[in-house]
């Protein structure tokens, strides 16, 4: 099982979460970006629907595969 971190953090002039190399949108207070990051979080983690999906690789192939709704990954929020 995958597990993400949402990560608090300075960012563009206010405070965003960030989970690997992405950031969320910027909040105005580090408490904005904390109950937002928990909020993501936790949504993170509701099993979704199995469905079909395509994706294309970095060589170009395209893939089918079937994404399990509820392979849903681990979550935490460092603050």
């Amino acid at each position: 099982m995958a597990k993400l971190t949402y990560k608090i953090v300075e960012h563009d002039g206010g405070w965003a979460y960030k989970v690997g190399s992405t950031f969320s949108e910027t909040f105005p207070s580090h408490q904005d970006a904390l109950r937002a990051a928990e909020i993501a979080s936790a949504e993170q983690q509701i099993a979704g629907t199995t469905d079909g999906i395509q994706y294309e690789d970095a060589d170009g192939n395209w893939h089918d595969e079937l994404a399990d709704g509820r392979d849903r990954p681990q979550t935490e929020v460092s603050d």
